[in-house]
């Protein structure tokens, strides 16, 4: 094993971020413990004492010759609810979490009932791998509403979207337009960090899609813009990439209303592929003049 002391601070910072991404948050124990030794040792202790029994209870098939097999004694047999401890209680299914989702999100009556609601909200299981609830921030009177995919390893630590490296570029972005986060409604399409970042399952997007949707539907934007592959599919029900997807209005229709919206590249991919920062320029200047025709902007900066 090799000891902290052996690592130079730099690769110390990548084995504390290493262990960050891999969802390792609490450090258990002040000093490393080898377990197998552990093991080993109570695997020995065992033995004598395993031996000891053997001796003073022969098993049925080394009882002493002449010697019958004993009675069983009903008395000493265990009742049947203490034969077999009862298992888990099985998961809620799908569609009854679906329904759920639906009730508590419809039930809502504003954006603080509908972040109270969903943190108390416990038939997602991404729910309970997750530190945090991420939920709208920012200015729901805006009519500017920006919504990513799911939360990553830092949006999950810090409780709030767009964290991290990506967080600090993505606020650059909206300074070249004119905004900033305070000034915008910005929120998640999943309100929990998958484990390992993976992408949600089908059955995870239908739980969440009531919240979002419901989101939508109390802020009322005037226009949305859509960063990442996964909004974007998710809102346009397409399975092409965020390349065929992006830079295009489309219509997307929440509670009988119809909001213009556009995709385009998430934060995290313009640091993946720095290349890909004139695309998404050409997006938000796309964006910026929408949102100077419907009068957004300069509200905004007021």
């Amino acid at each position: 094993m090799i000891s902290a002391n052996d690592l130079s601070p730099a690769e110390l910072a990548a084995l504390l971020h290493f262990h960050a991404d891999a969802g390792v948050e609490w450090l258990l124990e002040e000093e490393a413990i080898d377990r197998f030794a552990e093991f080993e040792a109570m695997k020995a202790a065992r033995r004598p004492a395993a031996a000891q029994a053997q001796q003073q209870h022969p098993a049925a098939g080394e009882r002493p010759a002449g010697q019958a097999p004993p009675r069983p004694n009903a008395a000493a047999r265990p009742a049947p609810a203490e034969r077999a401890a009862p298992g888990p209680q099985p998961a809620i299914p799908d569609g009854e979490a679906v329904q759920q989702a639906r009730f508590v999100a419809e039930t809502a009556r504003s954006l603080v009932e509908l972040k109270t609601a969903i943190e108390a909200f416990t038939s997602c299981n991404l729910k309970h791998s997750a530190r945090s609830t991420i939920f709208a921030s920012g200015d729901a009177e805006s009519g500017i509403m920006v919504i990513g995919s799911a939360p990553s390893a830092e949006d999950d630590r810090e409780g709030m979207p767009f964290s991290g490296k990506s967080g600090q570029l993505f606020d650059k972005m909206l300074a070249a337009i004119g905004l900033k986060r305070s000034a915008i409604l910005l929120t998640q399409v999943i309100p929990w960090r998958p484990p390992g970042n993976r992408a949600p399952s089908a059955a995870e997007m239908d739980i969440c899609r009531p919240f979002i949707e419901r989101q939508i539907a109390l802020a009322e934007p005037k226009a949305i813009l859509l960063l990442g592959n996964f909004s974007a599919r998710f809102f346009f029900g397409e399975n092409d990439t965020i390349h065929g997807l992006r830079g295009r209005w489309r219509e997307i229709v929440v509670a009988g209303c119809v909001i213009p919206a556009i995709a385009s590249l998430h934060p995290q991919d313009l640091l993946t592929a720095p290349v890909n920062k004139r695309l998404a320029w050409n997006d938000l200047l796309t964006f910026q003049a929408k949102l100077k025709s419907l009068s957004c902007l300069e509200i905004s900066q007021s």
